[in-house]
């Protein structure tokens, strides 16, 4: 799903930014004998922004309004970058079409695609630290950059050389050459959107976002009062295996936070303590999450599978379960409290969809 909204939004940002080009020369009638001038900023500001929104929507699409508000400052950063970027292009462009400068048109076409998408992917890494949380690790904001920048600069060549490939006498119908141009930017729209969707993938696979059953009542969950603590009573706590997204140096799982969870490992659930989550009052070990490259498995417990429940649902059996993006996973305690209740612990699983930064 991530790689077709990145794809659409490549496209649909392209052929926005060359329409609008299009009326400024067309319509306008300003600067008609310098288009790449007008042309390339355009486009290098239409896809900027594109993408970034894209890539901001796309990462909290539950969140509207604050995306919204999130993207004030990127898109004023994209903007910028896509005139300078364009210009700079555009102008380059225009000097080395010189009769004077024997260097070939497709030539200079492809280097002034290549600027474009290489800005593209400057503003869309650059802006990221912006809105994730993610952003916080210096390691990760430079991985980012580097990244974004390779991707959109490979993915831009690569439109630029097929563009001229089929611009070749003979390769297309004459009537070919009236869409050729828009046809071109919508390749490179798309072949930038495929580019970003893969470099700026969540670096985390999945997370479990906890829910129902972990509400803080001072420390070590003892009391409201935190002065009064038990520093015996076993509370919801992780290992040194994991972390959560948003929380350093605390092992204590709250409501609202998210555990962030491996590429590839085996977690251990249960309220043993050598158990990767700890629940006080569920089976010892009640069950495993798998978690592959692609994929992730809850395995239940031969002995207490009947204590989960997914998507509301009480398992039947022991049977493998594959985790699909917002699957709600409860954990049942063995014993009744004073209310006669037994006590639930709730997480939301999210796959790579969704950045559990965002």
């Amino acid at each position: 799903m991530r790689i077709y909204l990145y794809i659409l939004a490549g496209i649909t940002s392209a052929l926005i930014g060359w329409n609008i080009g299009q009326f400024i020369l067309g319509d306008l009638g300003l600067l008609k004998s310098i288009p790449e001038i007008v042309l390339y900023p355009c486009i290098a500001i239409s896809l900027a922004i594109g993408m970034i929104m894209n890539e901001i929507f796309v990462s909290s699409p539950t969140r509207p309004k604050l995306s919204l508000k999130n993207s004030f400052f990127p898109v004023i950063i994209a903007l910028g970058l896509g005139i300078l970027t364009g210009l700079i292009a555009g102008i380059f462009s225009q000097i080395l079409l010189l009769p004077q400068i024997p260097i070939p048109a497709f030539i200079v076409r492809i280097f002034s695609w290549v600027l474009i998408g290489s800005s593209v992917g400057f503003a869309e890494g650059y802006t990221w630290r912006r809105h994730s949380i993610e952003a916080g690790n210096k390691k990760r904001i430079k991985q980012r950059l580097k990244n974004s920048i390779v991707a959109a600069s490979i993915a831009s060549l690569i439109a630029a050389l097929l563009f001229e490939l089929i611009r070749l006498p003979g390769q297309m119908p004459t009537d070919f050459k009236r869409v050729e141009e828009p046809l071109g930017i919508a390749v490179l729209g798309m072949l930038l959107g495929l580019g970003l969707s893969y470099s700026t993938s969540p670096s985390y696979l999945a997370a479990l976002r906890v829910g129902a059953g972990f509400e803080y009542t001072g420390e070590t969950y003892d009391s409201i009062d935190s002065s009064i603590i038990n520093e015996d009573k076993p509370y919801p706590k992780i290992d040194h295996s994991l972390n959560f997204v948003s929380k350093a140096n605390s092992d204590e799982i709250e409501e609202g936070l998210s555990i962030q969870l491996p590429e590839t490992c085996k977690i251990t659930i249960g309220s043993d303590e050598d158990a990767s989550i700890q629940l006080p009052g569920i089976p010892p070990q009640v069950a495993d999450l798998d978690l592959q490259k692609r994929e992730a498995l809850l395995i239940p417990d031969s002995k207490f599978f009947y204590t989960i429940k997914v998507n509301n649902e009480p398992l039947r059996s022991t049977q493998k379960i594959s985790l699909k993006h917002n699957y709600v996973l409860t954990f049942q305690t063995l014993e009744q409290d004073e209310l006669n209740e037994k006590k639930i612990y709730r997480f939301v699983y999210y796959n790579r969809f969704l950045d559990p930064q965002a």
